[in-house]
């Protein structure tokens, strides 16, 4: 037996452990928007038309974010990033086509970023993310729409 092991020591290893995971998963995650940045052109809020026909702006963001406020444009579509790869095909491709021009985003960028990667995986051809998502959007003085009507963001 031995009788020097502190009887939390595997505290201290379980707590190694969670930290090299984060740092795996960091590194990954990392790993992933890396690809989606490189391989998405990324528009900025003056180069978002939403008065253009042509344009599906797609929000990928949970439901109760999407009732907070929305980009308002002409083709406006909600699918969740946990849902796109089952929805994309049913509302976006039978409905707009593959080659139409899908603009994704969400609240700061990287889930726009990831689904619009995902997208152009799928088929899609021409597909854009929303730098910085809704919250640049705002920042730029441009308004969103939710039930109470038009807000802006104050500064």
């Amino acid at each position: 037996m031995i009788d020097n092991v502190r009887d939390d020591a595997h505290l201290e290893l379980e707590d190694l452990a969670q930290r090299r995971a984060e740092v795996y998963l960091s590194e990954q995650f990392k790993f992933l928007m890396d690809e989606a940045t490189s391989n998405i052109p990324q528009i900025e809020p003056e180069e978002l038309d939403i008065s253009d026909k042509k344009l599906l702006l797609l929000d990928v963001r949970e439901p109760e974010e999407f009732s907070s406020g929305y980009i308002n444009s002409l083709n406006h579509l909600t699918i969740p990033r946990g849902k796109l790869e089952f929805a994309a095909i049913k509302k976006i491709a039978i409905d707009y086509g593959h080659d139409t021009n899908i603009v994704t985003y969400c609240y700061k960028g990287p889930r726009g970023a990831l689904a619009a990667c995902q997208l152009k995986k799928m088929g899609f051809t021409n597909v854009k993310n929303l730098n910085g998502g809704l919250l640049n959007w705002l920042d730029k003085g441009n308004t969103i729409k939710s039930y109470l009507g038009e807000l802006t963001l104050v500064k």
